[in-house]
């Protein structure tokens, strides 16, 4: 099996040595994704429920360009910089996954940059590719 790369444009460049995303078989893995601007600048700085909207409607956006919804998000994981923001991160995470989520998990870490509150990977998995 091939690992296609994936890279849509309108994405920010990656920060470091890595893919957007990759699609191995019908399996979609997104990597990390941070409140990044295409300009290379954090969004909602100091807002967490703006900086885990931006990330989930870009994960959004890298799974259509793999033919892929986030009702195909098998698997999350979230990083929080505080879990002091957990509940925040969750009010706005249930309006986009709703009653039936996907399984994963939530740590808290330090983050790439100080200005970012959040971090979410995905893994994906479509019926056909």
């Amino acid at each position: 099996m091939s690992v296609q790369l994936l890279n849509p444009p309108g994405m920010p460049k990656p920060l470091a040595p890595y893919s957007t995303a990759t699609k191995a078989g019908n399996t979609i893995y997104v990597s990390g994704i941070l409140a990044l601007g295409i300009d290379g600048k954090t969004v909602g700085a100091g807002d967490v429920r703006m900086q885990t909207k931006h990330i989930i409607e870009t994960i959004a956006t890298i799974l259509k360009s793999a033919g892929a919804t986030l009702s195909d998000v098998a698997f999350n994981t979230i990083i929080v910089k505080d879990m002091a923001d957990y509940a925040a991160v969750n009010e706005v995470y249930r309006e986009y996954f709703g009653a039936h989520p996907p399984a994963r998990y939530c740590i808290a870490a330090q983050l790439v940059r100080d200005e970012f509150l959040v971090e979410i990977a995905s893994i994906a998995h479509i019926a056909n590719s």
